[in-house]
């Protein structure tokens, strides 16, 4: 259940910083930008999860939750049901 909880996390985080990562990828796929405004930006990306880690983290547990109330999540069934 643990690694469920990480794992989606980890999902909703990145989904959460997203915009952030698409905007260090338009720079580094461009060559422009120098080191200032990468530094801006990797500021920018903790700021933006900073607030947002325990959102990610409700709904990790909200999806491992449901899924383990749907008997969905695969080692976390009952035995003998399919």
């Amino acid at each position: 259940m643990v690694i469920y909880l990480a794992a989606l996390t980890f999902v909703y985080c990145f989904a959460l910083a997203s915009p952030i990562l698409y905007r260090f990828y338009l720079i580094g796929s461009s060559g422009g930008g120098g080191p200032e405004e990468q530094a801006q930006l990797a500021e920018a990306m903790r700021e933006s999860l900073r607030g947002r880690l325990w959102i990610a983290l409700a709904a990790a547990a909200a999806t491992t939750g449901l899924g383990i109330w749907a008997r969905v999540l695969p080692g976390l069934r009952a035995p003998g049901s399919r």
